[in-house]
Order: C-alpha cells, then sequence, then structure tokens
C-alpha cells in the first residue's frame, strides 16, 4: 500500500470505503488508467466482511465454491496492487465541499483529497457493534468478551457463552462447536432468526452434547478477573439466576449503523441509503457514485457480485469525466490484460 508524507492528496477518483466493493472499484478504475485513493473508517481493508465474518465461509462469490471473508479481502487487495491505490485507513470523511471541477474531502486525522470524482462504497456506514447494558464490560472487551469472531482457534478448547438468536450467533456456534470444550447459548426465547438450516445444525450439536442451550434467558452480569472472564450469569424475565462459568462471551446483538456526515451532503436518500441510475451508479450529485449495500434502486439485491457490477459501471461512467469526448475502446481483460500502475 503506497503513501505520501503530505496531507494534501489530488487523484481522478476517492473512494470511501475499503469493503470488497470498493476494493473491487480500485480494480476497474485501475483498468480505466485511472487513478484513486481509499479512505476507510476501520485500520485494515475489509469493511463489515473482514470485521464481521473473515473465517465464515461465502457461497455466492462466481469462481468458488466457498471462500472466506478473509480471503476475499486479500484477493481483492492484490488484485487491485497492480494500479498503486493510496490506502487512508483508520479514519473517517467528516466534510466535503465542491471547488471548481474538484470534490475536496477533509477526514478526521486532517488528510484531505481532492478528486474529479467520488465513489462511495461505504456498506451502510460507519458501523459498531449493539453492546449489552452489563457493567464493567468494557474491562473484558477485545481479550474476553468479542462482538465479532477474527481467530476462531483462540476459542479451540475453551468454554464459549454465546448470546443472541440471529445468524452471526448461530453460525458461529455452528462453527466453533467441533473446536470449543464446551458452548452455552444463550437467547432470551427458543426461536431463533437465523436460517432454518442453521438452526437445524446447531440443534443437532446439542443432542451431540457438544452444546447447551439456555433459554428463555438474558445475559444479566459478568464475573472475572481482569481482563480475563470466568463467569457470565443470565436471568429469566421472571429474575431466576444462573452461572455459567465461561472463558469467553461472544455477544452477537446486531450492529448500529450510521451514515454519519454522508446523510447531509445533499443526496438523495431513502431510507438511509442513497439513490442511484442502476446502470452508472450515479446519484443525484453529478460526479458522486455510490456502490455495494448504501445504493439503492429498483428491484436493488443486497449482493456483493451486484456490487462489483456497479462497481464497473461507475469505473466507465467516471471515465467519461476524467477525459470529457474521449472515446472509451471497451475491451475484455482477457484481450487487454492488466495494465501497470496508473500514472
Amino acid at each position: 500500500m503506497t503513501g505520501v508524507q503530505s496531507n494534501i492528496y489530488e487523484t481522478d477518483v476517492a473512494v470511501i470505503g475499503a469493503g470488497p466493493v470498493g476494493l473491487f472499484a480500485v480494480f476497474e478504475l485501475g483498468m480505466l488508467k485511472l487513478r484513486c485513493h481509499v479512505i476507510d473508517a476501520l485500520g485494515e481493508p475489509g469493511g463489515q466482511c473482514a470485521a464481521l465474518y473473515p473465517e465464515k465461509p461465502i457461497y455466492d462469490i462466481p469462481g468458488f465454491t466457498s471462500i472466506n471473508g478473509e480471503d476475499l479481502i486479500k484477493n481483492l487487495v492484490n488484485q487491485a496492487a497492480p494500479f498503486a491505490p493510496t490506502y487512508h485507513l483508520g479514519q473517517q470523511v467528516v466534510a466535503l465541499q465542491k471547488t471548481g471541477e474538484y470534490f475536496q474531502l477533509t477526514s478526521d486525522k486532517a488528510t484531505t483529497i481532492r478528486a474529479r470524482a467520488i465513489i462511495i462504497a461505504a456498506g451502510c456506514g460507519a458501523f459498531g457493534p449493539n453492546r449489552p447494558p452489563l457493567a464493567g464490560i468494557e474491562a473484558y472487551e477485545g481479550t474476553t468478551v468479542h462482538y465479532m469472531v477474527t481467530r476462531r482457534e483462540q476459542f479451540a478448547g475453551k468454554t464459549l457463552a454465546i448470546a443472541g438468536g440471529g445468524d452471526s450467533a448461530v453460525d458461529w456456534a455452528n462453527a466453533l462447536g467441533e473446536t470449543a470444550k464446551k458452548i452455552y447459548v444463550i437467547h432470551r426465547r427458543d426461536k431463533f432468526r437465523a436460517m432454518p438450516e442453521s438452526v437445524a445444525r446447531m440443534k443437532s450439536l446439542e443432542a451431540a452434547g457438544k452444546i447447551e442451550m439456555v433459554v428463555p434467558y438474558q445475559l444479566d452480569a459478568l464475573e472475572g478477573e481482569g481482563a480475563q472472564l470466568r463467569a457470565v450469569t443470565v436471568a429469566t424475565l421472571d429474575g431466576q439466576k444462573r452461572r455459567l462459568e465461561a472463558d469467553h462471551l461472544l455477544a452477537f446483538f446486531g450492529l448500529s449503523m450510521d451514515l454519519g456526515p454522508i446523510a447531509n451532503w445533499g443526496l438523495n436518500l431513502h431510507l438511509n441509503h442513497i439513490t442511484t441510475h442502476p446502470t452508472t451508479a450515479e446519484t443525484n450529485t453529478p460526479g458522486i457514485f455510490a456502490i455495494g449495500d448504501i445504493a439503492t434502486y429498483e428491484h436493488k439485491l443486497k449482493l456483493i457480485l451486484c456490487g462489483f457490477s456497479e462497481a464497473a459501471f461507475a469505473a466507465h461512467a467516471i471515465y467519461k469525466i476524467i477525459h470529457p469526448g474521449q472515446a472509451l475502446h471497451f475491451e475484455y481483460s482477457t484481450s487487454k490484460g492488466v495494465p501497470g500502475a496508473a500514472a
């Protein structure tokens, strides 16, 4: 990943969001010899894909029967690498203004990027976990209380308490059920919101004695020493309590999404999504494009592969902005190859 000492940069395109769709946009822009800078609030590329399910298999990426989030991101970063994008990670765009033919972005780390066009690939905006309201939980976060799984091997041979009733809780109970010493699945009711096939698999692990269902209970208190969790106390709605000895708590209560400053940029919003043209990905503001989960239009499908398609549409539309009046001779990558880094 390249970088420059100055905090002021000038480029063809600024890509907001380094998730899978934003990374593929870098490749599509590079194939058209358009330079770009990428900015993301997270400290590493990958977005939600890397933060929430780096080890969880994804089955609908063309050409892969199965690929986990971490490997997908590595492949996309490597695919974009020949075009030498500049990454600005661990910072959020806080201001946008139009100056002549350039958009000027400013981040909360005082980075300024001047670009002819902008691609917003910010997923659903800045996101963070919904933290359960437990006293002293901050002391355990990052060591023995987790809101996402980044290294599945750290839970091998451990006793785990997994709280939640959605896909993340059920999927990770299944994924860790074979390697953990014991798993307690805590949920406030006996019905789960996950895929029926996943719930059925979890029930089979319960029958095999690898998972114990703790329902209908909710998290009530934590017990431990320093950053090491020792036990989780759960309670029913009528006050009955139970103490579960556990090495780790995995709490999956969804994400808190926030568009942040993007919501104030005068874009046409619909239910916290940006309305775009389905064949160009352009917003109501000429020169600003939106792709991936943050974009919406009639019959939109929230699939990574659709975001990849939108990245290609946006790149070709942006070429006309950067090179007005210059015809683009379309070529397939098999004939064209991958050109060197954009000048």
